[in-house]
């Protein structure tokens, strides 16, 4: 017997593929790749995580058809911020299953506790997730809360003992660190979430993103994670990197909608410019770029943009660019 398990690298997960490798039934944690979570890479510390539980891993890429299918359309709307968790957990479920075959697997199950996040982890919001993810069979198993709920096939059928999962609800973690101390499990990731959608900040990103361009692709939302964002006033946007680790990830995001500014041998923030700005905001931009690097504010630089050279000089002070920033 095998089951696939959504895994996000926290706890509650865990604790679901423990309770069911415990039972001699083999796991494979399969973290959904949506685009929107850390920004890091943290897939060899969930493929550790997975392993202390006695479960296989593997990252699964769906950001494209993330973008495509759920997150501007999503059926059940959104959250506070732009999280559409119920349409963004069916849609994980959904890709889960749709693995049972190939992976010869039997069932699904998640590390959900009934009650623990108000949009997606009450009674009829798992309703509403059963019916998008198309579990007719009822195929999906929430280990941690499975004692709340009306019984899955996986119990129905003997596959799983119920007697040997969890009735946890609400938001307390005492019954969480319990098992964790039973297991010996010490290295996990505490509670927050994690989805960038559900962050103001980053849903201002967004939002100011499809007001100038409506067609997001995967790069364009993987560039909103780093840097600092500016509007300028023609309608350009502007992308600064805060540090050498974020420098470096925005060039490797490779994408027709920016061009660098060329900085020469001066040593500063990697800064991308809309490769259609027109001349206002070019110069502004390039300005901008200049107050982020070691220069003198009292000389002026020669700097590129799409291969032509411009002579510019710093801000004096960079409170005179916060009102272009995205926030």
């Amino acid at each position: 017997m095998k089951a696939l398990a959504l895994f996000s690298g926290g706890l509650d997960s865990m604790l679901a593929m423990k309770l069911i490798t415990s039972q001699g039934i083999e796991v494979k944690a399969l973290n959904i790749n949506i685009g929107f979570g850390s920004t890091s890479d943290k897939s060899e510390i969930m493929k550790k995580r997975a392993a202390m539980v006695g479960a296989d891993f593997e990252m699964i890429d769906v950001k494209n058809s993330y973008l495509q299918e759920v997150l501007f359309n999503p059926q059940y709307g959104y959250g506070k911020h732009f999280n559409p968790c119920i349409d963004c957990h069916a849609f994980m479920f959904k890709t889960a299953l749709s693995m049972l075959e190939s992976e010869k697997a039997s069932f699904v199950i998640t590390g959900e506790v009934l009650g623990q996040r108000p949009m997606s982890q009450r009674n009829d919001a798992m309703a509403k997730v059963k019916k998008l993810a198309l579990d007719e069979e009822d195929l999906i198993l929430r280990p941690m809360c499975a004692k709340n709920l009306p019984l899955t096939k996986p119990e129905k059928e003997g596959w799983v003992d119920r007697e040997k999962l969890e009735g946890i609800s609400g938001r307390s973690r005492k019954r969480q660190l319990e098992l964790a101390a039973q297991f010996g499990l010490e290295d996990f990731e505490s509670p927050g979430g994690g989805c960038l959608l559900t962050l103001d900040s980053f849903a201002k990103k967004i939002r100011d993103f499809i007001q100038f361009d409506k067609d997001m692709q995967v790069n364009d939302a993987q560039l909103l994670k780093y840097g600092r964002h500016l509007r300028l006033p023609m309608g350009a946007k502007m992308i600064i990197g805060r540090n050498e680790l974020e420098n470096e990830l925005l060039r490797n995001l490779k994408t027709p909608k920016y061009e660098v500014i060329g900085i020469g041998n001066l040593i500063g923030a990697y800064s991308l410019l809309s490769a259609n700005a027109n001349n206002q905001d070019i110069e502004l931009a390039l300005k901008i770029a200049l107050t982020y690097t070691k220069c003198d504010i009292n000389t002026n630089y020669e700097l590129e943009f799409k291969n032509q050279k411009f002579i510019t000089s710093a801000f004096e002070d960079k409170t005179q660019i916060s009102k272009f920033f995205i926030s």
